[in-house]
C-alpha cells in the first residue's frame, strides 16, 4: 500500500521524537512518591474503620481457632449451610466440605492477596485458587485474611503483587470495597446488584 505524504510526515515526526525524546519536565511528579501523608495509626484499625464505613462487616480473630468458632456462630445465626469455597487452605481451616454449586450457595469464602487500609479494600487476583467468580456470584462474600496482609495504600499493594508474581501479573486483579452497590436508577442506592449484597472480612492476628 502506497504511503501518502501526510502519513510519511507523521511517521517522520515519530522517528525524530524517538531519536530525540523530550526531557520529562517534572520528573518527581509522576508517581515517584505517594500523594498521601504517611499514616501513623495501626493499619489494621484503619482498615476496619474504612471497611465498615463502606457497609462491610469486620471481625477480628485472635487465631485460626477463634476464626472457626466465629464462623460457626455466624452460620448458625444466619442459618447458612451451603458454603462454597475452592481454596484448600479454607478447607483445612474450617474442616468442612464445600457446597458444590456456587449459583445456589448461601455464602462463598475466599482468601485475598492484600487488604488496603486507606480505602477499606480487599485485593484479590485470578492467581488465587478461588478464581474469578467465587467472590462475585454468591449473595454473601466472606474474606479470610491475616494481619500481615494489611497494607496502607493501593500503590503498595500493586508493588507487592508485582514482586510476588515476578513481573507475571495475574490476568485479573479485583479491588472490592464493600458490598456491590449502584445508584444508576433514579440515583437511589441499591446494594447487591452486580455482586454480593453482604461482605464480611475476618482478620486473623499473625
Amino acid at each position: 500500500m502506497a504511503v501518502t505524504p501526510a502519513k510519511e510526515n507523521i511517521l517522520r515526526k515519530i522517528r525524530q521524537a524517538l531519536v530525540n525524546p523530550v526531557p520529562q519536565p517534572f520528573p518527581h511528579s509522576e508517581g515517584a512518591q505517594s500523594v498521601f501523608k504517611p499514616n501513623t495509626e495501626d493499619a489494621t484499625i484503619v482498615f476496619a474503620e474504612e471497611f465498615t464505613k463502606l457497609q462491610g462487616k469486620f471481625a477480628f480473630c485472635n487465631d485460626e481457632t477463634d476464626l472457626k468458632n466465629q464462623l460457626q456462630q455466624l452460620f448458625a445465626q444466619r442459618n447458612w449451610s451451603k458454603i462454597y469455597f475452592r481454596e484448600n487452605k479454607i478447607a483445612e481451616l474450617l474442616n468442612i466440605a464445600s457446597w458444590n454449586d456456587l449459583a445456589s450457595c448461601d455464602a462463598s469464602i475466599t482468601g485475598c492477596e492484600y487488604l488496603v487500609a486507606r480505602t477499606g479494600t480487599i485485593v484479590m487476583s485470578a492467581a488465587q485458587q478461588s478464581g474469578r467468580t467465587t467472590s462475585v456470584y454468591a449473595p454473601v462474600h466472606i474474606c479470610i485474611a491475616y494481619s500481615s496482609q494489611v497494607l496502607f495504600d493501593l500503590k503498595e499493594a500493586l508493588s507487592f503483587l508485582k514482586q510476588k508474581y515476578s513481573g507475571n501479573i495475574p490476568s485479573l486483579i479485583t479491588f472490592a470495597s464493600g458490598p456491590s452497590r449502584t445508584a444508576d436508577i433514579e440515583k437511589t442506592l441499591v446494594t447487591g446488584v452486580h455482586g454480593p449484597k453482604e461482605v464480611y472480612c475476618f482478620l486473623i492476628e499473625g
